[in-house]
């Protein structure tokens, strides 16, 4: 079961990096839970309106290193890197995930702007040292 619901968030988290999904109202809401949130790399907050009336940054963004872990029935954290091949900057991206009205839907988003690469998330017991992020 893990396998299929890691592709299937995967794959809704991929949609929604992709511009035409980011761009398209109708697209964006049906991904959102109505009491969605953000915290955006920027530190600035969120709501699913907000984002809706206002939009999302249009940028050429891909998606790596994806893993999921169950909180608790019907909610999920999902975990990525992402190369925003617009900006050149790279973020840690996490989100909840939780299962309503029949589908996944995303409740919670946070973007934590990186040094890192993909390739130095490839060994991550090598980026951890005393439980601390080591100093690329």
């Amino acid at each position: 079961m893990k396998n299929n619901l890691t592709e299937h968030l995967q794959l809704l988290e991929e949609r929604l990096l992709k511009v035409e999904v980011r761009e398209n109202k109708d697209k964006l809401a049906e991904i959102l839970a109505d009491d969605f949130v953000e915290i955006g790399s920027s530190g600035q907050m969120f709501s699913k309106d907000e984002c809706l009336e206002f939009g999302v940054s249009k940028a050429v963004m891909v998606m790596d290193n994806f893993e999921i872990e169950i909180l608790a029935e019907n909610v999920v954290l999902a975990t990525y890197f992402v190369e925003n091949r617009t900006s050149g900057k790279n973020s840690l991206r996490s989100s909840i995930w939780k299962f309503i009205d029949n589908r996944w839907q995303m409740l919670f988003h946070q973007g934590t702007f990186t040094l890192l690469q993909a390739q130095d998330l490839n060994n991550k017991s090598e980026l951890f040292k005393n439980g601390r992020i080591k100093t690329l």
